[in-house]
């Protein structure tokens, strides 16, 4: 077993991906897709658009859903997690 280096998570080797520069770092995919986020996030920032404004929205409305937690209720929770899935 290994340990995300993001999460802390222990995960099997084979769960992890590895930085092609540091093999020995590793994340997990849940930690891979967060930072992918993060880094689209950056670069919006950096050079605004149109669909930067979109995945802006995107980003506010997953920080509500979040902070009312409806990702844990019984009948919506699901649909909101299946769909954060296919989000930017």
């Amino acid at each position: 077993m290994s340990v995300c280096w993001c999460c802390g998570a222990e995960r099997a080797e084979s769960e992890l991906l590895h930085l092609d520069q540091h093999p020995e770092v590793g994340v997990c995919a849940r930690c891979a897709r967060w930072l992918h986020r993060r880094a689209r996030q950056r670069e919006d920032e950096q050079r605004p658009s149109p669909a930067a404004w979109l995945r802006g929205g995107i980003r506010s409305a997953r920080s509500v859903v979040i902070q009312h937690h409806w990702q844990d209720r019984p009948v919506i929770g699901p649909l909101l997690r299946r769909l954060d899935r296919h989000l930017p």
